[in-house]
């Protein structure tokens, strides 16, 4: 995987975390710099680690399945961008209910807008790639967008995040094609 496929891949897998950072921070006037960072903090570092968790699960199986496990990447990350692309069209979450969220029920946010990147991971792992890298890329980039959109949040609204969203999904599915095809020549 070329350093350029894993920058794509870390912006794309925080689109979810930034989606939700905008909400969070539209029905807020102002978000102090050092909570913005410290909500990035917390996203990058556990979508940085779910990734890990999942390559590691992928690394089991990927020796029973190594005859068709292009395929099997292929169609997980293939799914996975269908699936975000889907929420993107889809009805944006109420910020105010995001915003109000206590500590506790950030982290399981956190692990919710991380699931993607779970099974970005367990895919990774058939497509014989290493983890390490991507991993860390994911996380920064997490860390990056969530700060980012908690603090633009008041002034660009949902709709950005949304956007974004369906972005991360093409480019997952493009991963994917990609995957398969260097597979398959």
């Amino acid at each position: 995987m070329t350093l350029t496929a894993i920058f794509i891949l870390g912006l794309a897998m925080s689109t979810d975390a930034f989606a939700v950072a905008i909400a969070m921070g539209a029905r807020r006037n102002h978000i102090p710099f050092s909570e913005a960072l410290r909500t990035g903090l917390l996203f990058g570092l556990i979508e940085g680690i779910t990734p890990v968790l999942g390559w590691m699960l992928g690394s089991f199986a990927a020796s029973y399945v190594a005859a068709w496990d292009h395929w099997i990447a292929f169609v997980l990350l293939s799914g996975l961008g269908l699936r975000m692309i889907h929420e993107g069209m889809g009805e944006p979450e109420d910020a105010e209910d995001v915003a109000k969220r206590p500590f506790w029920l950030l982290v399981l946010t956190g692990f919710a807008t991380s699931i993607d990147a779970m099974v970005v991971g367990f895919g990774l792992a058939f497509a014989d790639t290493s983890i390490v890298t991507p991993a860390v890329a994911i996380g920064v980039a997490t860390l990056s967008m969530v700060t980012l959109g908690l603090l633009i949040g008041h002034r660009i609204g949902a709709i950005v995040g949304k956007r974004a969203e369906i972005f991360g999904g093409l480019v997952l599915i493009a991963v994917g094609g990609l995957t398969l095809w260097e597979h398959l020549r």
